[in-house]
């Protein structure tokens, strides 16, 4: 009966993002916050392992106390605990140090058999936090998993690579990132709503883990993206086509 650790992060909502008519800027004035889309296909998963093998389902997260607002929405998905590593300085959080916060938290106050991410956020999607993480335990990780199994006290999971499909047998404690397609996330019923508010919540500070290390990266800004069209117009003559090839060549898409 594993005991599963479920991680999830509280992002800008990207429906609610704006971009400045005159620039690039974003603007993010009104922009609400939710729990990344990625995020709550591992809240799943951890749910549905649980469903198969019994054990133990809590979710962690790392943010700002403006943060607090995620828990009952994760909660309300299955989670019998949340652990809330909390300080007004955990905002814009790059993958090295949110990695270094939940590592320390983890040793320190949680007992676990899996950890489950998301193969990344909905707002940086670096990939980096998981693998991260479980280098920082010490414990063996797979990535891109879309199909889990427990078994003798070992993961066994399928990772969907580009050439194909590879199984691994990991023994526990292990973590895995995990891809969209592993399940289709429930939706909570109204009584998991409500149910959310009476569930526990662990709080962690800055104080119970240490120094928050500094940043490995620094976001100087960030712009939406262009899209510029050329409005060239080709015909099917061979001449045409010639010119077609020359123009990709020219953008450096042919090489």
């Amino acid at each position: 009966m594993p005991r599963i650790v479920s991680c999830f992060k509280w992002v800008k909502d990207e429906a609610d993002i704006k971009v400045a008519p005159n620039s690039r800027e974003l603007v993010l004035d009104r922009v609400g916050y939710k729990i990344s889309d990625y995020d709550r296909n591992a809240i799943e998963e951890a749910m549905r392992l649980q469903e198969r093998y019994g054990g133990s389902v809590v979710a962690v997260t790392v943010g700002p106390p403006a943060a607090k607002q995620s828990l009952k929405d994760a909660l309300s998905r299955g989670p019998e605990k949340a652990y809330f590593i909390n300080d007004p300085g955990f905002t814009e959080l790059e993958p090295s140090q949110t990695a270094a916060i939940l590592a320390a938290a983890i040793k320190g106050h949680i007992e676990y058999d899996l950890i489950i991410c998301a193969e990344g956020s909905s707002d940086l999607y670096a990939q980096q936090v998981g693998p991260r993480l479980a280098e920082l335990l010490g414990i063996p990780c797979a990535t891109y998993v879309n199909k889990l199994a427990v078994e003798n006290n070992q993961i066994i999971a399928e990772r969907k690579l580009d050439d194909g499909v590879e199984v691994v047998t990991m023994p526990m404690p292990a973590l895995v990132t995990v891809l969209p397609e592993i399940n289709t996330p429930r939706l909570p019923s109204l009584k998991q709503v409500l149910g959310a508010a009476k569930k526990p919540v662990a709080n962690i500070g800055l104080a119970d883990i240490g120094q928050l290390k500094e940043p490995c990266l620094k976001t100087t800004s960030v712009l939406a993206a262009t899209m510029e069209r050329r409005r060239e117009k080709y015909g099917a003559e061979i001449e045409d086509i010639r010119k077609v090839v020359d123009a990709l060549i020219k953008e450096g898409v042919l090489v």
